[in-house]
């Protein structure tokens, strides 16, 4: 086959191809075939872009991690800035996800394929970003607007789990239930429920 893109769409490509075959069957399971096929170009274009199957690994976690690096300096400005912090923190990490469904499903794939190498990119690369709801929450205690007997890193971890397993999972799970609710109401509800939960208690009337 002619190769007729740009260098730079043809890498694009077999990211996007990668990711959707890596979340579907996981890395193990899907050849470097696979993916030239599905990309549209062959197998020796692929090896000329990546080399090797861990090398388009950590390409396909990495494009995931660029996108949160670049991302990072414009959040901290809005949370500098004030504002509704914690909605645009979390609409930032729900629009990544939902925009391609397949990484949130790639994270669950690593959880269970390859969980030390995961654990290990997380804490590296994501904590400044997941520390910046924590801070957002504590914030918000401080002000006596939050709950102040609500964890900030655990209600954090939670609320970010929850989310990938919903965006991962959730057009499967949602079969039992009638009607099915669609991901974007699940997604509603994830933020519905992370707002009621830091709502500070009210007082007792007598």
């Amino acid at each position: 086959m002619t190769q007729t893109l740009p260098l730079d769409d043809v890498r694009t490509r077999i990211l996007h191809e990668a990711t959707a075959l890596f979340a579907a069957k996981g890395c193990d399971a899907t050849s470097l075939s696979t993916i030239a096929d599905a990309a549209g170009i062959t197998k020796p274009t692929l090896v000329y872009h990546f080399k090797n199957k861990a090398g388009l690994r950590r390409a396909v976690l990495g494009q995931m991690l660029e996108h949160w690096k670049n991302e990072l300096p414009r959040l901290m400005m809005a949370a500098a800035s004030g504002g509704p912090r914690l909605d645009n923190l979390l609409g930032a990490l729900f629009g990544f996800f939902l925009e391609d469904r397949n990484r949130a499903r790639l994270v669950l794939r690593e959880m269970l394929d390859a969980p030390d190498n995961l654990r290990d990119t997380l804490r590296d690369e994501l904590q400044p970003w997941t520390r910046l709801i924590a801070e957002a929450i504590r914030t918000g205690q401080s002000a006596g607007t939050l709950r102040p007997d609500a964890d900030p890193e655990a209600y954090t971890l939670v609320l970010i789990t929850t989310a990938i397993g919903i965006l991962a999972a959730g057009d499967r799970t949602n079969a039992l239930l009638a009607p099915e609710p669609p991901i974007e109401a699940q997604l509603h509800e994830i933020i519905r429920l992370a707002r009621v939960g830091l709502l500070p208690p009210r007082p007792v009337e007598n």
